[in-house]
């Protein structure tokens, strides 16, 4: 078999001295629809999150505390429509009185499910290492955004892309004991 041509079997677009669409081009390299690989990137994610909790569960938080240089927790949701209930590994952030989350999902254009689970049931578990207990979620109001945005910046760098990559205002929840009744 003899050498083939740089110019063989390339992107007409790029024989003609055009570039094609990074996105596009990425794409048509793999030879799969554009809007394919958002879905697999979201069912690897899916995956590698059921991965880290049956690990963080199984160890008590010994494996799968830390990310990025950064605490995690688990946090148990009841779903919006169905009533079940959801865990997702989250990183997260504390206080005196709070642990604060963040519901990023990587910048995409619409809030991760579990915070659309704890906005029509607030009433949530946390656990942290081995421990677990009940708390009550809460988005946090513009003024207390504004005071833990930029802590939320410094714990992890890549809040900022995040928030470059979408229109919306990525929501800061906390997290708290519930009152007593």
């Amino acid at each position: 078999m003899g050498r083939r041509r740089a110019d063989q079997g390339a992107d007409p677009l790029r024989r003609a001295g055009r570039r094609r669409p990074a996105h596009r081009h990425r794409r048509a390299a793999r030879g799969r629809p554009a809007h394919l690989g958002a879905a697999v990137r979201d069912q690897t994610a899916r995956r590698l999150s059921r991965l880290h909790i049956a690990l963080y569960r199984a160890t008590r938080g010994l494996l799968g505390r830390r990310l990025v240089r950064n605490d995690m927790l688990l946090l148990t949701t009841t779903g919006a429509r169905t009533g079940r209930r959801h865990t997702v590994p989250l990183l997260y952030l504390r206080d005196d009185e709070h642990l604060v989350v963040i519901a990023s999902w990587g910048g995409r254009p619409r809030h991760p499910q579990w915070y659309t689970n704890l906005v029509a049931h607030p009433d949530v578990i946390v656990q942290v290492r081995g421990r677990r207990w009940p708390a009550r979620a809460r988005t946090a109001d513009p003024d207390e955004r504004a005071v833990w945005w930029p802590r939320v910046l410094a714990a992890y760098k890549g809040y900022r892309l995040y928030e470059s990559n979408t229109d919306r205002v990525i929501p800061v929840v906390l997290l708290h004991p519930p009152s007593p009744p």
